[in-house]
């Protein structure tokens, strides 16, 4: 039934009702992320600072206590409660975007925000910016279904529901537009460029007006650089583009080995992940009085950005951050990559410009244009999502002298990455978890669509019955849903069982028979194999290695519908 703001919506027309719900998940997209924000800078500053200024010489403790606390209650939350909270949020945003039509549930926001909040605001190094879009989409999806949106069309709402989100933590609506374009419809085309453009820029005038116009890093104005610093600028996007290949590589090794570790379970993993940091964090405190190992480290990086770090120390932190960012996301912690990139590439820049400032007189545009440059070229290599690490670190610094040198890191960056990964961060734990994205994610024509092999549509590992025995066949009947089944015996596909036949055998107690079975190779098109649906009887294609051969998949008419109603979507 109805309510009262559904009729309410219908009565507008179209144009008038696409614009009032992409303000409306704009609006709460972004108030959610500004929450999420404004929760975790309390959160730090309650452990953290406050600490820190009114009991120094308890400070260790305290700090070790609170890490430790916030690392069980997240890995409880996340164990018991919503595995699929952990981690950034994005792959998982945009597999839902894809699979299931941009469709969330509310239980992965509320655990996201409680588990995210406490543990960037408790000190695990992860970043903010990852949960704010993963957050944003889920309550821009639950919006929509209050509204009366049906399941299959919630990508609208899941799509600017992201770029609000993002647009309000970084308080970068241009860099927020062109991340989801890019990395979660992959078309800068696409139809969704309104309702995503017009969220993004109400998400900026959101965090503008509760947290003010400033940008993320305060810098000092930058002059004209010299050519001294885009001598080194190469070198220092290649450091930083390598600190994210290394981030990515190590962090994907530790998730896929902890999976395998039965003496920890799950729960107990971010608490092992906090100790290594609050480890790390402490010895780079103990000798510097820095905490930038700890939770979003900004405050070291802005005093990067204006000299007060010098090259050593850089180092440093940078080995110490990357192995704790690497521990907390590979050991099951849930927050972003994108602030932690961002440091990792700062200190790169840092390090090369006072390296360089021995052989070169670098001035002070210099260092600080080193810094963003690897920045820049960080975030691009992690991400693989050049036009985003360039728009993001310019509307976070608001210095246009930046441009040039922000388009040569996107440049190197994009090089190594991608000799380096065959796959950006975020499809890479897709992957890792199973999901091949060119299965998932249509390409942008129906014609290219009906020319790839049938295997992209394809469900593998369906339910097979080996032989005909009743017993057999009523307990894989009663433990799957299904209505046709596919019959081998000795691995050769003998035909395929329907359950209403087997129902009625049972019923008249007669040998029950088989449909014969149309097969298709996983190497033929889905054009060739749309024709052989339609000449299936029981509107199923099973899909072997050989003729009449092993079972490895099934096509039913549904998958191909499904399929055609995404492309159909996507060309708008």
């Amino acid at each position: 039934m109805s309510n009262p703001f559904q009729r309410a919506l219908q009565r507008l027309p179209q144009g008038s009702r696409q614009l009032f719900t992409a303000v409306l998940y704009g609006l709460a997209a972004s108030l959610v992320a500004v929450a999420f924000q404004v929760a975790i800078n309390k959160i730090y500053w309650a452990s953290f600072i406050y600490p820190l200024a009114k009991a120094p010489q308890l400070f260790p403790w305290i700090s070790f206590a609170v890490i430790t606390v916030v690392s069980i209650i997240s890995g409880w939350l996340l164990a018991n409660l919503c595995p699929e909270a952990a981690g950034s949020g994005i792959p998982q945003l945009k597999l839902a975007f894809w699979k299931d039509f941009g469709h969330t549930s509310s239980r992965v926001g509320w655990v996201k925000f409680i588990a995210s909040s406490l543990s960037i605001g408790g000190g695990m190094s992860l970043g903010r910016e990852g949960p704010s879009v993963q957050l944003g989409g889920n309550v821009s999806s639950i919006i929509a279904g209050f509204l009366g949106v049906a399941k299959q069309n919630k990508r609208t709402a899941a799509a600017a529901g992201a770029a609000a989100g993002l647009a309000a933590a970084f308080n970068a609506p241009l860099a927020a537009v062109a991340f989801v374009l890019e990395e979660i419809l992959e078309d800068l085309n696409s139809r969704l460029l309104g309702p995503v453009l017009l969220a993004s820029v109400i998400g900026a005038f959101i965090v503008h007006a509760f947290l003010g116009a400033q940008p993320a890093f305060d810098l000092p104005r930058i002059d004209e650089p010299t050519w001294r610093a885009y001598l080194l600028m190469p070198f220092s996007a290649v450091l930083a583009a390598l600190s994210g290949v290394i981030f990515q590589r190590g962090s994907l090794a530790l998730r896929a080995r902890s999976r395998t570790w039965r003496q920890l379970p799950a729960m107990w993993r971010p608490l092992l992940a906090g100790w290594i940091t609050w480890g790390l964090g402490m010895a780079v405190y103990a000798r510097s009085g820095h905490l930038g190992v700890f939770a979003l480290g900004y405050d070291d990086l802005s005093a990067a950005l204006t000299g007060g770090i010098f090259w050593k120390l850089a180092l440093a932190l940078l080995v110490a951050k990357l192995i704790a960012t690497i521990s907390c996301y590979g050991l099951g912690g849930c927050g972003g990559v994108f602030s932690p990139s961002l440091f990792f590439g700062g200190m790169c820049g840092v390090a090369v410009a006072g390296l360089g400032n021995h052989f070169l007189a670098l001035n002070e545009a210099d260092r600080t244009l080193l810094a963003v440059v690897g920045m820049s070229a960080c975030l691009g290599g992690v991400v693989q999502a050049p036009v985003t690490s360039v728009l993001i670190i310019f509307e976070m610094t608001h210095q246009f002298a930046l441009v040039p040198g922000l388009l040569i890191a996107a440049l190197v960056s994009q090089i190594v990455a991608r000799r380096c990964n065959h796959e950006n961060f975020y499809e890479a734990i897709l992957t890792q978890d199973g999901h091949d994205m060119a299965h998932v994610v249509p390409p942008r024509d129906l014609r290219s669509w009906q020319n790839l092999p049938i295997s992209a549509i394809a469900h593998f590992e369906p339910a097979v019955i080996s032989g005909l025995e009743e017993t057999t066949c009523a307990a894989i009947l009663e433990k799957t849903p299904y209505q046709r089944y596919p019959v081998a015996t000795n691995g050769k596909l003998e035909g395929i069982l329907l359950r209403s036949d087997f129902e009625a055998a049972q019923k008249e107690k007669r040998p029950v028979g088989l449909v014969p079975a149309v097969t298709a190779r996983p190497s033929q098109t889905i054009r060739q194999c749309q024709v052989l649906l339609i000449e299936s009887t029981c509107g199923l294609i099973v899909i072997t290695d050989t003729e009449g051969g092993r079972p490895l998949a099934v096509v039913t008419l549904h998958d191909l519908l499904r399929a055609q109603a995404a492309i159909s979507e996507r060309e708008g």
